[in-house]
């Protein structure tokens, strides 16, 4: 089975309240998040997860909030040797703006997407304002949508799985390396979702659900499943994997 090393690259960032990360708990606490776009290196085919924003906002109070560098897809992409007409598949945990607004770049790419994760591009609920179909008119109408509606394997050591925690086509991306299999998760968590503060843990609560979330009860249980069954977490805006080292 071909094993991969993954290559986290800041693309954005977000500033906000901690408890849109963290549900039910912090609120009120100011907190900066990395959106991220993930290289699988290894196989016969490049892969990336997500593609991140347009115009990430640079700063170095950005910068060191997150301990990393913040960089457009193209210096990303670039530091690795790569270009975005090079990339051959993008696989998308979900399809709010700030994962995907480079798609249109990747112009020899096919996209995994979730089925109903498509649905709720076009159709998105009011309370869901974070889609915004305009990012992903261009791969549809080119024909480079790769749309699934169960768990499979996308590449010889790339798995996903339909996880609808933080949306309802959200999918985890399991990849196989040599320490074993990582979860890029397919819901916007940090570390502390995972591994909660021994004040939460007292209130016998294993994980901590996405602030943003479909069901939270849903949520909670999916976590659970993600963090039983992979050897490397790996959750979507945690802040640990800005300095770009590779993975594992």
């Amino acid at each position: 089975m071909t094993r991969y090393r993954i290559h986290p690259i800041v693309m954005g960032t977000k500033q906000f309240d901690k408890g849109m990360m963290t549900y039910q708990h912090d609120y009120g606490k100011p907190y900066t998040i990395p959106i991220y776009c993930w290289y699988l290196e290894g196989g016969d085919r490049t892969i990336i997860v997500d593609t991140g924003e347009m115009h990430p906002v640079r700063s170095e109070d950005r910068e060191q909030a997150i301990g990393g560098r913040i960089y457009t897809f193209e210096e990303g992409l670039d530091r690795h040797g790569l270009t975005p007409e090079g990339i051959d598949m993008v696989i998308h945990t979900h399809l709010h703006n700030d994962h995907c607004e480079n798609d249109y770049k990747c112009t020899n790419a096919e996209f995994i997407v979730h089925a109903k994760e498509l649905a709720r591009i076009h159709d998105p609920h009011p309370l869901d304002f974070r889609y915004v179909e305009d990012y992903i008119e261009d791969v549809e109408e080119n024909g480079q949508l790769r749309i699934v509606e169960q768990d499979t394997t996308i590449a010889d050591g790339i798995r996903v799985m339909h996880t609808p925690a933080h949306t309802e086509g959200g999918l985890t991306v399991l990849v196989e390396t040599d320490g074993g299999t990582a979860a890029i998760t397919g819901f916007c968590v940090i570390n502390e979702n995972f591994f909660p503060p021994k004040s939460i843990l007292a209130m016998e609560m294993d994980v901590i659900p996405p602030g943003t979330h479909v069901n939270a009860y849903a949520a909670y249980d999916i976590m659970i499943k993600v963090k039983q069954m992979a050897d490397i977490l790996l959750p979507l805006h945690e802040p640990a994997f800005a300095d770009g080292k590779p993975i594992p």
